[in-house]
């Protein structure tokens, strides 16, 4: 990490879902991106996202070029009666000179660390460590180096957490939400019969369903379960169980999670001066473009922050990152709780 005048200057760690995004986003300014495999190793299993061999070496090189390192995202469950294709995604990995794996699964996390002591390890969000302690057991027991937080902290815990672990901490710091248990959702399961833990992807394209209605309407159904119904026009995004709109006691509205993203474009310098790490942007299952503008806005924020003794959030900024943020609205989650 960068220090400016006093103050550590956090990663930007950029999603790639395809090499363009790749190349992008090193271009606009990220210090690392984070990609995966073609398979169910990493959470973001859809067709047409994600890498090759080819493509992985080719992406390697470009960011290694410029000062910018790889992560690789082995961050679902490894299958308990077989294992190996998470076990060949770490050989993978370290053959095509990845930087550092993205880790949820202990049994992974072991089979790295024997096999290659030397490759860096980061504790996926998917692991759900919310406490030092938690972290501190996977320092010590698997020797990893970063750990990534579950946006379930407010900003008070991630300082706590901060200063008692030697771990580095990397926080979420724009992009979609989830209902904030990550590594724990069981939700697209009880739709589809598949896990997002197991498989790789939250409501798999094969359990997606938009049935046009009478209306001019559409229906959005994930494994039969109907999610949605939007008007003729309506924006419709992809359909999720946490996100759909339910009548309950006759009121139909987003009864566990409304379609938003994080931003925390003000906390910035609070992340800062309580020495988190890294800060991560969502999305890999965005388009290359979107990965563009979000980088290179949070570049030119993370930069003011550091250097800047008052730093105010520019209303370019803001309107830049409004043009991508699911629902056109944000929130700082659970970072700032009123009722607290």
């Amino acid at each position: 990490m960068q220090v400016v005048h006093g103050r550590r200057k956090p990663e930007l760690v950029c999603p790639a879902g395809s090499l363009r995004a790749l190349q992008l986003a090193v271009d606009a300014g990220a210090d690392a991106v984070y990609l995966g495999l073609r398979n169910q190793t990493n959470a973001r299993a859809f067709a047409g996202l994600n890498f090759d061999d080819a493509q992985l070496r080719t992406g390697v090189r470009y960011a290694h070029e410029r000062n910018a390192r790889v992560l690789m995202a082995l961050n679902t469950f490894a299958a308990a009666t077989d294992p190996q294709p998470w076990f060949d995604a770490v050989e993978r990995a370290a053959d095509l000179g990845a930087d550092a794996l993205i880790v949820a699964d202990s049994a992974v996390l072991a089979y790295a660390r024997r096999k290659h002591p030397q490759l860096r390890l980061h504790l996926s969000v998917q692991a759900s460590a919310t406490s030092y302690e938690a972290i501190e057991y996977y320092r010590t027991r698997y020797g990893i180096q970063r750990a990534v937080l579950p946006r379930v902290l407010t900003l008070s815990q991630v300082a706590h957490v901060v200063r008692n672990t030697q771990a580095e901490i990397e926080v979420f710091g724009f992009g979609s939400l989830c209902v904030m248990v990550e590594g724990r959702c069981a939700l697209s399961s009880y739709a589809t019969g598949c896990s997002p833990n197991n498989a790789g992807v939250c409501s798999p394209a094969a359990a997606v369903r938009w049935n046009e209605r009478d209306d001019g309407g559409v229906e959005a159904r994930l494994g039969g379960v109907l999610i949605d119904h939007y008007a003729p026009g309506e924006p419709r995004g992809y359909p999720t169980l946490c996100k759909g709109r339910f009548e309950v006691e006759g009121s139909r509205g987003y009864t566990l999670e409304e379609p938003t993203s994080l931003n925390t474009l003000e906390l910035l310098p609070q992340l800062i001066e309580h020495g988190v790490a890294a800060i991560k942007i969502e999305g890999r299952q965005r388009s290359a473009q979107y990965v563009a503008e979000v980088t290179r806005v949070w570049r030119e924020a993370i930069d003011a922050a550091a250097a800047e003794s008052r730093y105010v959030v520019r209303e370019a900024w803001s309107a830049q990152l409004a043009r991508w943020s699911e629902g056109l609205q944000h929130t700082l989650g659970a970072y700032e709780r009123p009722w607290r």
